[in-house]
């Protein structure tokens, strides 16, 4: 198994604050690599170190390329997507307006907004309908499908099952498995365990801007301490 994405001593910065404490990471193609660990240890910001929206250092390969300080458009245009927990739809454009901003400008791509509508069909019921005026579970499914109709490789979610209803959540999940199957790796970061459990091939924990545990779902719940001093409430 090829790795897509390899990070390594990876620190990364807001201003003079240091939250990344070396962080080494590997996404391999066809996984679903979960991130676990407490809010505000630094989960958010690996993602957004990849994406070039901080400060950092060390190095980060994508497809076998260094791409640590290219632009945040340079790395969607080799294939990396984010989708925040924030979601940024654009609120006053239209659910297909908004995946139409997202489309593939050059080339083949493995999406159509059929599929996103065949996955969703809330979306397709809504599709003429302002982002802004859509329900959390909506905007985030409205978000998902706008990274995905990029047709990206390797897609990075920042907790996507976050404020819905438990209907949606299992949807989401489903959604994501699928993505796998077809070609795209993913990964998330997700404060439900037992979702995270349940569809990763791997798991990492942070804990202070480090990794404290890198294995399978199986070796986590197995771990009593690591759950216990990292990832319990």
């Amino acid at each position: 198994m090829s790795a897509l994405l390899q990070i390594n001593n990876l620190h990364a910065y807001y201003g003079k604050s240091h939250v990344l404490h070396g962080v080494d990471l590997v996404v391999n193609q066809g996984e679903i690599v979960s991130l676990l660990g407490r809010n505000g240890v630094g989960r958010s910001t690996t993602v957004k170190a990849v994406m070039g929206m901080v400060e950092a250092t060390g190095s980060l390969k994508f497809k076998g390329d260094e791409c640590l300080g290219l632009k945040t458009f340079e790395l969607a245009q080799k294939g990396l997507a984010y989708v925040a927990e924030s979601r940024d739809v654009f609120p006053t454009l239209t659910v297909a307006q908004n995946l139409l901003l997202g489309e593939k400008r050059t080339g083949q791509s493995r999406w159509h907004a059929d599929d996103m509508y065949r996955l969703f069909p809330y979306l397709k019921a809504r599709q003429d309908v302002a982002a802004g005026v859509l329900s959390g579970g909506e905007q985030q499914m409205l978000a998902l499908c706008r990274s995905l109709i990029g047709d990206p490789d390797l897609i990075m979610i920042d907790e996507p099952t976050e404020g819905l209803a438990p209907q949606i959540v299992a949807v989401v999940a489903e959604f994501l498995k699928e993505l796998v199957q077809r070609g795209v790796s993913v990964l998330l970061i997700e404060q439900k365990l037992d979702i995270a459990l349940k569809i990763s091939q791997r798991v990492y924990v942070m804990g202070h801007g480090k990794i404290v545990f890198e294995g399978t779902p199986q070796a986590l719940q197995a771990d009593a301490a690591i759950r216990k001093e990292w990832l319990a409430v």
